[in-house]
């Protein structure tokens, strides 16, 4: 059986993006969404122990937590190879552990397939932008590249907020202090209000997770802080809907306007496999104006989408329309067009 450094330099190589060491089967990575068996030898519960154990010894970390709770999330840097964010956890009585795959320089946005819409929003200096998809759609990519553009052309204070942290930003006219949740700070909520003493310009927030750090969130953006979050969500109104059912009922109205006003953007991605077996990006910019902030303060959330479509002019684009542009640019099939859709009759209809 190989040693650990073996499937993370085979993982490197063959541009993967995850490792999938658990027993049972044999050790796989993932390509492009698929996955791949590396050898064929089974992995025991023996062997998966091993490996986990030299995870742990890379990342020079304590496995106490991970014996304790059964689940634990770290990462670690190989120099000269990659960097790697780790979940490891229990399954039918035996270690395993995801491993994906970090590069160490931040990617070049136009390799991407990020819209220059997108960058864009990294001259915005206050409010709240918000970027979401189902996991493994890019998000924390997208906003690893906001951030270095904003790195890059501007002197600020940037905090970032993860759990782990992914990629690695170094000082360039700004200043960009990282820190991990449990390891560096408390948690997201804790680490969220200690930041506001930090004189922060821009805070980047892993994941808003409760009411609380929704609301802590909000207070920042609404006094002078840009602050990005991620949220798993797909599409604006759905994001919008998220955020405000996690408060009581009671308190709902209050939020929508709060909502409303310090809302600047959400963006919201989704992974499409392309013609050449690689996956391109397609995105739903929603970028605030007088309408879509009267559509949230009086509850019309359904109406957003069509709002987000009468918004070209203003920066936006729908999930559909991104969808029908990388089709006529033929970096994706019919198929794959409709299987993204949010409306395939509608868009079906467009594609003639």
């Amino acid at each position: 059986m190989a040693e650990l450094m073996e499937y993370l330099q085979r993982a490197v190589s063959d541009k993967a993006s995850d490792l999938f060491l658990v027993a049972g089967g044999p050790v796989c990575e993932k390509l492009d969404k698929h996955l791949k068996s590396i050898g064929t030898e089974r992995l025991m519960p023996k062997e998966s122990s091993r490996l986990i154990s030299q995870l742990y010894g890379q990342a020079n970390r304590p496995m106490e937590h991970y014996q304790r709770q059964g689940d634990d999330d770290f990462s670690f840097s190989v120099p000269g190879l990659a960097r790697f964010r780790v979940n490891a956890y229990h399954q039918r009585g035996s270690m395993a552990a995801v491993v994906r795959v970090v590069a160490f320089n931040i990617p070049n946005y136009l390799e991407l397939g990020i819209p220059q819409m997108v960058m864009d929003l990294a001259d915005e200096t206050d409010g709240m932008i918000l970027v979401t998809g189902t996991a493994g759609s890019g998000k924390s990519t997208t906003q690893a590249c906001i951030v270095d553009r904003i790195n890059r052309t501007r002197e600020a204070h940037i905090i970032t907020l993860e759990d782990p942290i992914e990629f690695l930003h170094r000082n360039q006219r700004s200043i960009v202090s990282q820190r991990e949740i449990a390891i560096d700070t408390q948690d997201y909520l804790t680490a969220l209000r200690s930041c506001l003493r930090q004189a922060p310009d821009v805070i980047q927030l892993g994941e808003m997770r409760d009411h609380e750090t929704i609301r802590t969130a909000m207070t920042a953006a609404e006094t002078g802080h840009l602050l990005m979050a991620t949220l798993h969500t797909k599409g604006a109104a759905n994001t919008i809907d998220r955020v405000i059912d996690g408060f009581p009922s009671t308190q709902q109205s209050q939020v929508r306007v709060q909502l409303s006003m310090v809302l600047r953007t959400v963006v919201s991605q989704q992974l499409l496999p392309d013609v050449d077996g690689g996956l391109v990006p397609a995105f739903e910019v929603m970028r605030m104006n007088s309408a879509i902030r009267s559509l949230i303060r009086d509850s019309k959330t359904h109406q957003i989408d069509s709002a987000i479509a009468a918004g070209a002019t203003e920066g936006m684009i729908t999930m559909d329309q991104s969808i029908l542009e990388l089709y006529r640019a033929g970096r994706i099939s019919r198929d794959t067009a409709l299987a993204g859709a949010e409306n395939p009759e509608q868009l079906q209809r467009r594609l003639g």
